[in-house]
């Protein structure tokens, strides 16, 4: 996609990705939330911009030499058009200039497209997570990439 720029999150990004993970998750982050990932040392998160537009996000945890992948939010009107594999191949990219030998996520069981963008990443899956969601209520599929 043409005009798509990945970065790390600046605080003046802080307000759209609020907005951006409202809208995509039943249980959104907290504004402050954000604002701490652009403070831990042992923390990253990524913005996807578009033509001015924060258009996706996607964090991570660094964890004794491991990436867990907190979350991924792409704006509904773009998704199926590549964003979030993007941000994803960005966030590893960046974590394994960090040193960070494997990845992990968990994913709604149901979330079938998600699913499909983590396995054409590397992920496979290796366990379940009974009743991890609310609202719904919903196995989470624990994801690796090693």
């Amino acid at each position: 996609m043409n005009g798509l720029y990945i970065r790390p999150m600046e605080e003046k990004d802080v307000d759209a990705v609020s907005r951006l993970e409202e809208k995509t998750f039943s249980m959104p982050w907290s504004r402050s939330a954000f604002l701490e990932m652009i403070t831990k040392e042992d923390a990253a998160y990524y913005v996807a911009e578009l033509d001015g537009t924060i258009v996706g996000g996607c964090g991570v945890l660094l964890i004794a030499g491991e990436g867990n992948i907190t979350n991924v939010a792409v704006d509904m009107a773009l998704r199926n058009r590549g964003i979030g594999t993007r941000m994803l191949r960005y966030l590893i990219g960046e974590g394994e200039q960090k040193g960070l030998s494997a990845f992990t996520l968990e994913v709604r069981a149901g979330n079938a497209a998600a699913i499909h963008v983590y396995e054409k990443l590397g992920f496979h899956s290796e366990g379940i997570r009974p009743n991890f969601y609310e609202k719904p209520v919903e196995d989470a599929v624990i994801m690796w990439k090693r």
